[in-house]
Formats: structure tokens, sequence, C-alpha cells
């Protein structure tokens, strides 16, 4: 049976596990184990016609509200209708998503948005006698305001995600080290909430999924600087350039518009011949 005072002291949060044996499924409904009524879920979406749940998590988090995952075994084909259209994709803070097409994908910058709001709230808690009543409700308000940044950031980033998929056969991006970047202690938040890790992990299950196709580019190929148009790279490039001309054919360029169509070029050569950069 579920304990939910257990799951609502164990800070900050926690979660419990039901194989088969300890739930039932039935109309539609969940049952655990020793109790009468099912749980009283709001669901997010429904599940797939005869699929049947074989391990279900019952969630609580920091910021107080629960949730419940189930796992099943979906046979349905989702793959979507071929197209032909390849688009290569530079990731960036300024805009999140820089296409070989030329569009521009804004960056919502959650976390800037909320920012002054959560350093008050923490602020506050850091006051705060800690195990206290007090302490407790601002660490919840803390809570919700981290997890208003992650609904958000997850949100736009599953949007974005599924648009690209729906729309393209072929999707090339560069296989960054997002663990290694955010080392970088002054573009850490930045990238961190730029989220490029989920984002690049997103493309990879929803290509599987909908038969669409994922390319990794090593991530030491100098997409910026190199000049799409003749293949000149430059020695140098800081990131406060954001134009350039190329010295060997004179073509103007956007930074990140010109290093995406050079990963879209590198992605197709890998995947034609296997040729590496």
């Amino acid at each position: 049976m579920l304990n939910t005072q257990t799951l609502r002291k164990s800070a900050p949060g926690g979660s419990a596990e039901f194989t088969k044996s300890a739930f039932k499924w039935r109309n539609g409904q969940v049952y655990l184990a020793k109790c009468r009524e099912p749980l009283p879920i709001r669901w997010s979406r429904q599940l797939p016609p005869d699929c049947v749940p074989t391990t279900i998590t019952v969630k609580l988090d920091p910021s107080g509200r629960w949730s419940v995952s189930l796992r099943v075994n979906d046979t349905r084909d989702l793959r979507l209708k071929p197209t032909n259209k390849q688009v290569g994709i530079d990731l960036g803070i300024t805009s999140l998503l820089t296409i070989s097409n030329g569009e521009k994908v804004a960056n919502p910058k959650n976390l800037s948005k909320l920012h002054k709001k959560l350093r008050l709230a923490q602020k506050s808690l850091s006051r705060k006698t800690k195990g206290s009543n007090n302490y407790q409700k601002a660490r919840l308000k803390v809570a919700r305001i981290h997890a208003k940044i992650k609904d958000s950031r997850l949100d736009y980033t599953h949007k974005v995600t599924t648009q690209l998929i729906r729309e393209n056969q072929t999707i090339v991006v560069e296989d960054l080290a997002v663990k290694n970047m955010v080392k970088n202690h002054k573009l850490a938040r930045a990238i961190s909430d730029a989220n490029w890790g989920e984002l690049v992990r997103q493309l990879e299950y929803k290509a599987e999924w909908y038969g669409r196709e994922l390319i990794k580019v090593d991530r030491y190929f100098p997409s910026s600087k190199r000049c799409s148009n003749c293949g000149h790279i430059v020695e140098k490039l800081p990131l406060n350039i954001r134009e350039w001309n190329c010295p060997e054919c004179g073509s103007h360029h956007d930074r990140d518009i010109n290093a995406s169509i050079n990963i879209l070029a590198a992605g197709l050569a890998v995947s034609v011949c296997g040729a590496r950069f």
C-alpha cells in the first residue's frame, strides 16, 4: 500500500514503483493493492487501445505535486509519411536553434523570466530556521518556482522537437558535450536554460518513433569557421563575431546560418558515404 505520509516527509519528494502484482487496471482506472478506490488521476493523455500497464510509478516531486507514470507495450506503427526535407541545426543561446533554411527559433529564456522571483524566494528560505514550519513553507515556494521553470522549458522543447520531426525527414545536429560545456561558469546558466541536451534526446527518440533520421556530426567539426560556399576555414572566429566575410571567395555569412548549412552538408556526407569530420 502506498504510504503517502512517508513520501511527503521524504524531502524533497519521493517515489514508489508498483509491478503487476501490486495494482489492478480495471475499466481505465488504477487500483493500488489494498485500496478500494481508484487513484483520482487527471490524465494528460489516453493510453493506446488494447494497452495494459505493466508497471506504475507514483511520484511526489519537491513542489508537492503527485504524478503517475504507466509503462505499456505500444505496438502501433507511428511512422509518418516520408518527406524530402532535410535540415541542419546549429544550437545557440541568443537563438535557440538556427536552421539551415535560414529560420531562427527564439530562445524563451525561461529561467531569466523568473530569476528575480526565484532569487528573492531563495533569500527568504536562507533566513528561516531549518526544520521549522516557516522553513517548509519557504522551501515549497522555491520548489514551485523551479517546477514552473522546468515545466515551461520542457513544454517549449517538446513543441519545437515535434515540429522539427513532423516537417523534416533528415535532421542533422552537432554531438555537443553539454556536461563539459556547463563547466564554464560564465555560460553554465544560459546553456542549462537552453536545454540542449534534452532537445537532442527528444529528437533521438521521436525520430525513432516516427520514422525520421537524426544524424550527429562530430563536435570538433569547424561548422562556424568553414565557409559554406567554398569550404575555406578561417583560423580564428571569436564568439562576438556574428557576421563575417570569407577571405577566399568574399561570401558574406551570418555565423549561425553558415554553421547550420555546414552541419547539414557534413551530416549528409556521413549518411551517404560514412565520411568523418
